[in-house]
């Protein structure tokens, strides 16, 4: 699916993921007073092989005990690889608990996202469930473009960067910059961008360096990703700031969008707006953003 220009984008900002470890059942209830724009319940990483089924139980009790949440973080479950012993029993309990996406880890082809739709349609799964995929091995970046293009049939909302585990399977020792990662961080995005999919940027591992951490998201900001995943409570407002479109760019969008309204706009592909000519695919990305701004009740950052 897709065409040269893209498709559209989900029309939900997207700053802030942060990973809340199963295991852990004082980040569980932590979890409750926090605002970022989506909680990542994590049953993978986090859980050591011999607490993975206690792990996924106190999940399913904690996401049952929370009701309808309007307004508030969207709820992911990363699961274990469908492969394992533990994946499949995640996303069972993931669709049970009525999340709002499941996670895949360490995506390598198409297949692996098939495999799961394949699975949350046999469970009469709603077409609102959406799949994240992590793109976090050498054979994930390599495939990324088929994983985008086809991911769209198969629920795909998302792609997650892994830097960390990249880093680790190359042998790459990157710099504060990433200039290491930089090629590979690009390719994610550009098949992001080309099949109407949030591109996620990895986690950034020190949390008490607050310096590196804004650095890190400003390169993301400028590299288009759409926000970051995060490891802890602190980074949520930073994330958020540097995420959020600025007032500048907000009072563009509103612009575009009242230029052509115009009555003598109608119709046209181009239109002018202080001194310069505006194309009607400004329009769709302004109307997105705005969008996204009204369903997220978001300030400028």
């Amino acid at each position: 699916m897709g065409d040269k220009a893209g498709m559209t984008p989900p029309s939900r900002l997207l700053r802030s993921a942060l990973f809340v470890p199963a295991a852990n059942a004082r980040a569980l209830e932590k979890s409750r007073t926090l605002r970022p724009d989506a909680l990542i319940f994590d049953l993978e990483d986090s859980a050591a092989p011999g607490e993975k089924a206690k792990a996924r139980e106190a999940l399913r009790t904690h996401l049952s005990g929370l009701g309808a949440a309007p307004g508030g973080p969207l709820r992911i479950v990363r699961i274990n690889a469908l492969s394992s012993a533990e994946g499949t029993e995640d996303l069972l309990a993931a669709r049970a608990c009525g999340v709002d996406a499941i996670l895949l880890p360490k995506v390598e082809s198409a297949e692996t996202l098939r495999e799961a739709a394949e699975a949350l349609d046999q469970t009469d799964a709603p077409r609102t469930l959406a799949i994240w995929a992590m793109i976090e091995t050498p054979f994930g970046l390599l495939e990324v473009s088929s994983i985008a293009r086809q991911g769209r049939s198969l629920r795909l909302e998302a792609l997650v960067v892994g830097p960390n585990d990249i880093a680790l399977a190359t042998g790459i020792r990157p710099g504060p910059e990433r200039t290491e990662m930089l090629p590979w961080l690009m390719q994610v995005k550009l098949a992001a961008s080309a099949h109407g999919l949030l591109a996620i940027d990895g986690v950034y591992a020190d949390f008490r360096d607050a310096e590196g951490f804004a650095r890190e998201c400003a390169a993301g900001r400028r590299m288009g990703y759409d926000g970051k995943t995060l490891i802890h409570p602190a980074q949520v407002e930073a994330a958020n700031a540097a995420f959020s479109p600025s007032a500048a760019e907000i009072a563009e969008a509103r612009a575009i969008v009242a230029a052509f309204a115009q009555p003598d706009a109608q119709g046209r592909g181009v239109v002018s707006l202080d001194g310069r000519m505006v194309e009607r695919l400004h329009l769709e990305g302004a109307t997105r953003l705005l969008a996204a701004l009204e369903q997220g009740g978001t300030q400028a950052g």
